[in-house]
């Protein structure tokens, strides 16, 4: 099983968070997997038949044990998920992954020029900038070719 959350945080001032991807039913289709479990708030865009809102953090700890990996935006699951510990993806945009990230994780920046400049500020000051994530077949490739060490990692 894949974990995904999609989500950043609702925004207090109503806007999108920059934090969410915007391409995920692309990656999703290309990614090809058939047992992908979603988990969200409710009222989040649903983008796969498993999608569980409003779980508790047991719920979702046990959810991360149980995932072959996960993928998610910069959120609190890159930081549950590091005391598990299991690793997955984490697709960034404007947050620095070398402030937040984890080594552990594929983390996945399209270029540090698009990081903004006050790294600590409030995101409700950001707006979105869609050219700063990674296209779908981009990060599908990068995903697999972790994967394939990750399996040279555990034989050796």
């Amino acid at each position: 099983m894949i974990l995904i959350h999609a989500f950043a945080q609702k925004m207090r001032n109503g806007m999108p968070n920059p934090k969410t991807y915007p391409h995920w039913p692309e990656l999703l289709a290309l990614l090809g997997e058939k047992n992908v479990v979603q988990i969200g708030l409710p009222g989040d865009q649903v983008l796969v038949k498993d999608f569980r809102a409003g779980l508790t953090f047991a719920a979702i700890h046990g959810l991360v044990e149980e995932a072959q990996y996960w993928i998610s935006v910069d959120s609190f699951l890159p930081h549950l998920a590091h005391h598990v510990p299991k690793h997955g993806v984490v697709l960034w945009s404007l947050s620095d992954p070398a402030i937040f990230g984890y080594e552990e994780n594929l983390n996945l920046l399209k270029d540090r020029a698009y990081l903004r400049a006050k790294q600590f500020r409030v995101w409700e000051e950001q707006s979105c900038v869609p050219d700063a994530w990674l296209e779908p077949d981009e990060i599908v490739a990068r995903i697999r070719e972790w994967r394939k060490l990750k399996l040279v990692e555990r034989v050796a």
